[in-house]
């Protein structure tokens, strides 16, 4: 498996990553159904550690990719093994996990960074995560808007 670069991290990964959205399973974006449908959890777990087996190590995935549940499906297939993987994961979309509904209304306040951060750290079952992304829009945008709400 070819290695390359994570933007200028020195961290490397495997050329060809793993997109997590579709183990996430079903879920509703802003009242409409989103997502893959019905996934097999068992078999998402296969194929997250055969990928591993097979040099695969750069696992994307999002606190929204099911309201949460790629993330634990990802912590699960990976305990005992996380130091063998890079782990990307975002944030910045409100969702609700018990209801599995994700709104396009987004928080970047700091206080909701850490909270999102801590819950996709629990979720993964890590202590760390590789590469933490803004999953929104527009950042230049949110900037401006966000700096505009502290100025008042």
């Amino acid at each position: 498996m070819q290695r390359r670069k994570l933007g200028k991290s020195g961290i490397e990964v495997s050329s060809v990553g793993f997109g997590c959205w579709a183990i996430g399973g079903p879920f509703r974006l802003d009242g409409l159904p989103d997502g893959w449908g019905e996934v097999d959890d068992g078999e998402s777990v296969r194929a997250i550690r055969r990928a591993l087996e097979l040099g695969v190590d750069f696992f994307d995935t999002a606190d929204a990719y099911g309201t949460g549940h790629s993330e634990e499906i990802v912590g699960f297939a990976l305990e005992g093994r996380r130091h063998e993987a890079v782990i990307a994961t975002k944030f910045g979309y409100a969702y609700d996990e018990s209801t599995r509904h994700v709104s396009t209304r987004y928080d970047v306040s700091p206080d909701y960074v850490r909270k999102a951060c801590e819950a996709s750290l629990r979720r993964l079952k890590t202590d760390y995560i590789d590469l933490y992304q803004l999953h929104v829009g527009d950042i230049s945008f949110i900037l401006r808007t966000a700096s505009r709400r502290r100025s008042i």
